[in-house]
């Protein structure tokens, strides 16, 4: 069943800060509550009683300082519920449900988007039957501009994305919220990736298409029509006698173009012919040198569009993510490349790994989860 504070009174200013600080530090005892919150020990007193009475929160326990005095612990009642991240993704599809303080309570994963919807339901089967009830909200990530209809909230600008969105069969009543793929593997990258303490960066996702996250004073850049970071479309070819394409840039430097310039230059004697990315780097890990002067060539391509990039935001650093760009094969290039072009950018493979883009998807939905329980101002991310 889902916990809606809708039928009860709102909480109060105090024990909505209380609930927010909870969550973010999963448990506490009263007094690091107080120092969390900028509250008196009296008032979060007060709001975790409330907290309490609402089954927000439950005591998990007990804490012993050093002097021998014993605290109670705080976590995350069943009523706080939990929010579903769904990374639906151009090669697969990933889901997860958390609980309001981050916490996986399941999760599941298949290749390709044939078999999402019965991810999503496997994953909603196991929510049923935990305590926290139905989801607040779900966040889908989508390799797409997400835009905003009124009264509809976001949905996927492209038609096609739209319809895979509502083939997932969602069920009614749980608020939906589409972000760009790539806006939230940069958003892990900050908060548990290679970004971390860093405020301003750019991500940049190079694999099956081409993306960059961009992240300005720890917050992720949209733009006004939710298309900041669409370098696919940068305008390609640009020389004298030739006309730019729609998002030409992606067809040159994405996987499918890297491997149709393979299979045009492939010699019977280098072999048999990689079929796809992860082939072409293995054999250029091995020596292979056919394969290493691909790589190689794409690593300058890569290290173009990060001097792109800088010269439009000097951010200061780049991860590279995606499936061909996290490869470390590609780093000492595009940092030559990058250092070639422009002015001095620190260079970083991604740490976060292919649930980069779930994880940051997970994090935005339980900020919005928090939201639902506290109906505080916005939160930003």
């Amino acid at each position: 069943m889902a916990h809606d504070l809708e039928d009860g009174p709102r909480l109060s200013e105090s024990a909505g800060a209380v609930f927010a600080v909870l969550a973010a530090a999963g448990s506490a005892t009263r007094p690091r509550l107080a120092a969390l919150a900028g509250l008196s020990k009296p008032t979060v007193s007060a709001a975790v009683a409330e907290l309490e009475t609402a089954s927000l929160a439950t005591r998990s326990g007990t804490a012993h300082g050093a002097t021998g005095r014993s605290a109670a612990v705080y976590g995350l009642g069943p009523a706080a519920g939990c929010v579903l991240a769904v990374d639906l993704g151009s090669t697969h599809t990933e889901v997860r449900g958390c609980a309001l303080d981050g916490t996986i309570l399941t999760a599941r994963a298949t290749d390709g988007r044939t078999r999402a919807a019965d991810a999503l339901r496997d994953v909603l089967d196991v929510l049923d039957g935990l305590p926290t009830g139905s989801p607040r909200t779900v966040v889908i990530a989508v390799p797409d501009v997400a835009t905003e209809h009124d009264g509809l909230g976001s949905r996927p600008a492209t038609p096609a994305v739209a319809a895979e969105v509502d083939a997932l069969g969602l069920p009614p009543g749980i608020p939906v919220h589409i972000e760009n793929n790539v806006n939230c593997a940069a958003l892990a990258e900050l908060h548990e990736g290679a970004a971390r303490g860093r405020h301003t960066f750019g991500y940049l996702q190079v694999g099956y298409g081409i993306g960059l996250g961009i992240v300005v004073g720890g917050q992720v850049l949209r733009g006004s029509n939710g298309a900041a970071g669409e370098i696919a479309r940068l305008p390609y070819p640009w020389a004298a006698g030739e006309e730019s394409v729609h998002e030409g840039m992606e067809r040159y430097a994405g996987a499918g173009a890297l491997l149709r310039r393979v299979a045009a230059a492939w010699l019977p004697q280098d072999g048999p012919e990689p079929r796809d990315a992860a082939r072409l780097f293995a054999l250029a890990a091995q020596g292979h040198a056919t394969a290493r002067r691909f790589v190689d060539g794409h690593a300058r391509e890569v290290g173009r569009l990060a001097a792109a990039a800088t010269a439009v935001l000097d951010p200061g650093l780049i991860v590279l993510g995606g499936g061909i760009g996290a490869n470390p094969q590609l780093l000492p290039g595009v940092r030559a490349e990058l250092a070639r072009l422009s002015w001095p950018t620190e260079v970083v493979c991604s740490e976060v790994g292919d649930s980069g883009t779930v994880a940051g998807a997970a994090r935005l939905a339980v900020a919005r989860g928090i939201q639902t329980v506290t109906d505080g101002a916005p939160v930003k991310h």
